[in-house]
This record gives C-alpha cells, structure tokens and sequence, in this order.
C-alpha cells in the first residue's frame, strides 16, 4: 500500500512538473507562474473626538486612527465620529463663536480693572489698639463688600489677593478679574 501511494505521489509530481514546463508543441522555455502580491494598506480614518480619550486625546480635538480601531471601540461606545465636511464647517463657526466670546470676556475685565484703577483707594475702618495696630484684619470678603457698596459691582472673593493686613495704612489688592488682566486696588485701613 505504501509502495503505491509513493509511485502514485511521484508521478502526479512529474506530471506537474511536465504540464508547467512543457508546451503542446513540445519542450520550451519554463514559463513559471507570475505571483503579484497585494501589500496590506493601513486604513486611516480622520475623526473628531465627542468626549476625552486616554491616550488619543481630548474632546474635540481631530486625530487620525485605524480604521478597525474606530469601527470596533470608538463608534461603538459613542466616543468618536468621522470628520466630513460638514461637520469640519459647524467645528469652524463653533471655535468662532468661542474666540468671540473669550475676547468679549477679556474686554468686560479690561473695562472692570480700568474702572477699579481709577477708583482711587477703598477706605476700611476697623477698631484700633495700640499705636497702628487694628483689632483683627482686613479680608478678601471685606474688600469684596466694599466695591459692592461704593461701586455697585460684584466680585467674587476667589480672584482677590490682599496681603495680611493688622494695622493701619495703606496696601495693594490684586483682583484676578481674567487670566490676563489684573487690577491693583489700593487699600486705606484706618482705626475708629
């Protein structure tokens, strides 16, 4: 049985062998076979992200991922959608209106640090001990109800750093009113 199944192998093998390398006309040249081989292009998809990603990025922010990445995590779970053109032009007008805003914003804490400027000094009036010394001290909370009084404005007692103050006399107050727009107050204490 083994003796057939070789005789067999080694016969269809040169038949093989035969029907590639020969030709109905007889004998020629081997022809061989032409392999072309496809080389496996990465799928890219440009995609904007709707909420924060570790290690990809944050919300809103465009990123480029592999296509199987975005089809099996990302669309799934809501996290992603795919850039077309007409989402690119909302993101546009969007980041406009934002940059309006934030400049908007920036100019009204420009006006407010120009207006507390000009002021002059807010007056505090604390009960005194001896010589300069007063009987506590002067707080953001303190100067944040003073404007209010005088200038008819709120302010938060966050964005107010006053230094310590125990005594009589005059001070500087910074008011963070924006990221880049600061106003210095004056400060008078005075004892009753």
């Amino acid at each position: 049985m083994a003796s057939a199944l070789s005789s067999l192998s080694s016969t269809s093998s040169s038949l093989l062998h035969h029907s590639f390398t020969t030709n109905s006309n007889g004998p020629s040249k081997s022809k061989g076979f032409l392999v072309f081989a496809q080389k496996k292009t990465k799928k890219i998809r440009k995609i904007i992200l709707k909420e924060d990603v570790d290690l990809l990025g944050k919300k809103g922010e465009l990123v480029d991922v592999r296509a199987g990445f975005y089809r099996n995590f990302l669309h799934p779970t809501g996290k992603a959608q795919i850039v077309t053109p007409l989402l690119l032009k909302e993101m546009r007008v969007e980041q406009e209106r934002i940059d309006a805003e934030k400049r908007r914003v920036k100019e009204e804490a420009q006006q407010l640090a120009q207006i507390f400027e000009t002021v002059g000094a807010f007056k505090v009036k604390r009960k005194g001990g001896k010589g300069k010394q007063i009987f506590g001290s002067v707080t953001a909370q303190d100067l944040v109800d003073i404007i209010k009084a005088q200038l008819q404005r709120e302010v938060d007692k966050r964005v107010v750093e006053l230094p310590e103050i125990r005594e009589t006399g005059e001070y500087v107050a910074e008011l963070k009113l924006h990221p880049e727009v600061t106003a210095k107050v004056r400060v008078n204490v005075f004892a009753n």
